[in-house]
């Protein structure tokens, strides 16, 4: 009877926190859409919207480590409780900003909220895996971009019918509800040690930096189909703001259906092959929203790309977790880290250079990222492993 209860709370926990992940995927697909009416009504140029998703993107990489800093103390369902609890709020405050000088702290609040709810919601999924004694890690991704694809689907059509702040107001309504219904479940792990006289060292194995690199390769792309696309359709191919909104949200559906198949398209063929063929569909699928003229078929390649981009960062951070002769917990820092400011970061510097080319070449240059992780495949071999059962 007593292991029974231990698997359906288990059991509980695993929606509990596929629902946070749907929750952060949300809030950051429905700021997709809101770009465009932001870059209106603050009367800025790309490059202070770029310089405002660097603040975004500074703010995540802040409260990332202090996340895990809780964590060490908390657990992982304490942090991603209080950080969550926050977060639901962060798009209504963006919104609700009549200036640059205002809108700047919102965007670092709203991207460290994000983040650091980010990470412990992964500590929190690793959690549910050792209690259930199988992965889903993938599915949890899945959930996110399930999340991802209703903010941007939704977004552009509530923007455009009802405003940017009652979109934003209905988006925080919606993330609350889903978040209280949830919270009640998500497990908890044994009390963390508190280790003394803890000191953080990089590891100097180059390996683990390649892998890092892979990662950050392919969520630059990621990034930048986040926060440029909805731009990209709607300035440079003449599409509506409901019509923009669907890039993302297409390209989110798409990497939603491949990561919920993620698992077993691994255990079959290998993470290096999947790696490899997934980046080459990626890359495809990015050359062809550079070079189209058209609006929908930007947005089908888009979503072409995410199926390829669906298992690449996965398949890095298990490389990354399953480095020889490392502590699990370094590799995976290092790497996720990398990985992270990639789609965090970099899309500001998209934002530079697309003041002065545009964006179709910008996309181009991506495509040509992801066939270098195609040719560094090889580096992937750790993450085929044996998942150990929980003790």
């Amino acid at each position: 009877m007593q292991t029974t209860n231990v698997l359906q709370t288990a059991v509980r926990g695993r929606w509990a926190v596929a629902t946070m992940f749907f929750v952060n995927g949300f809030l950051t697909g429905s700021w997709a859409p809101q770009i465009p009416v932001f870059l209106e009504r603050l009367a800025i140029s790309k490059f202070t919207l770029g310089v405002l998703i660097l603040v975004f993107g500074l703010g995540a990489l802040t409260f990332m480590p202090l996340s895990g800093y809780l964590m060490s103390r908390n657990g992982s369902r304490t942090v991603v409780r209080g950080f969550g609890a926050v977060a639901v709020f962060g798009l209504l405050l963006v919104a609700l900003a009549p200036n640059v000088v205002l809108a700047a702290p919102a965007m670092f609040l709203f991207g460290g909220l994000i983040g650091g709810m980010d990470v412990a919601m992964n500590a929190n999924a690793v959690a549910v895996e050792r209690r259930l004694s199988k992965a889903v890690m993938s599915s949890s991704h899945g959930f996110w971009s399930l999340g991802g694809f209703a903010g941007g689907g939704l977004g552009g059509i509530t923007i455009q019918a009802f405003g940017h702040v009652a979109h934003a107001a209905l988006v925080t309504a919606a993330a609350l509800v889903l978040f209280l219904a949830a919270t009640r479940y998500l497990i908890a792990e044994a009390k963390p040690a508190v280790h003394e006289h803890h000191r953080f060292t990089l590891p100097r194995t180059a390996t683990v930096y390649l892998v890092g690199l892979m990662a950050l390769l392919s969520m630059i792309p990621e990034g930048a189909i986040l926060d440029w696309a909805a731009l990209h359709l709607q300035q440079e191919l003449g599409a509506d703001l409901a019509t923009a909104g669907l890039a993302f949200a297409f390209f989110s559906a798409a990497m939603s259906l491949m990561r919920f198949a993620g698992d077993s398209v691994r255990n079959r063929f290998g993470a290096v092959t999947t790696l490899r063929v997934s980046s080459l569909i990626a890359a495809g699928g990015m050359l062809v929203a550079a070079l189209s003229p058209w609006p929908w078929l930007a947005i089908a390649a888009f979503a072409f790309c995410g199926l390829g981009i669906a298992n690449m960062v996965p398949i890095a951070f298990s490389a990354g977790g399953n480095q020889p002769g490392m502590a699990s917990g370094t590799g995976m820092s290092v790497v996720t880290t990398m990985g992270y400011s990639g789609i965090l970061i970099a899309p500001s510097a998209i934002g530079f250079a697309a003041e002065h080319i545009g964006f179709s070449p910008i996309f181009m240059a991506l495509a040509g990222f992801l066939v270098i992780v195609c040719l560094m495949a090889n580096l992937a071999h750790t993450a085929d492993f044996a998942p150990q059962p929980a003790e």
